[in-house]
């Protein structure tokens, strides 16, 4: 299983609007085009997984993410924001990067909790951070995932 193969072009966005967590939540919700009444629905099982700790881990990354009945398979997105803003994250810096996961309560390719930690074995890479902000089209986002293998 590999990283590269859960995301696409169109849910990759470089350059958030969004200057508070709640409207950068939103914003990397809208790249998963969902209709409004899911989009709600995920926004607050979202605001729920982050009352119970932020999923700020550092070295400027969150993984937000949770289970949901608004999708039927696992979907992930990326989003930068290259001023970063405040996400409660564990080391207290603002966050710049944003990778949003989602998917169903039962699923049966059970690929959450392993999509999860590929993630954070990819953010825990010495030049990620950097590689992430030189990054000026959404390809070359998955090809930075292919290169590092994860």
């Amino acid at each position: 299983m590999e990283l590269r193969q859960f995301f696409s072009e169109d849910a990759i966005k470089l350059e958030l609007e969004g200057t508070t967590k709640d409207e950068i939540l939103k914003e990397l919700i809208g790249l998963l085009k969902l209709d409004e009444k899911s989009e709600g629905m995920l926004y607050k099982m979202l605001k729920r997984r982050e009352n119970l700790g932020s999923t700020g881990i550092g070295r400027g990354i969150a993984i937000p993410h949770c289970r949901s009945l608004v999708v039927s398979k696992l979907r992930v997105a990326f989003g930068r924001k290259s001023s970063g803003v405040d996400f409660k994250a564990i080391d207290e810096k603002p966050v710049n990067f944003f990778f949003l996961i989602v998917a169903p309560p039962l699923e049966v390719s059970n690929q959450y909790l392993p999509v999860l930690g590929k993630i954070a074995q990819f953010s825990k890479e010495p030049d990620v951070p950097q590689r992430l902000f030189a990054l000026t089209e959404p390809q070359q986002f998955l090809a930075l995932l292919e290169e590092k293998g994860v």
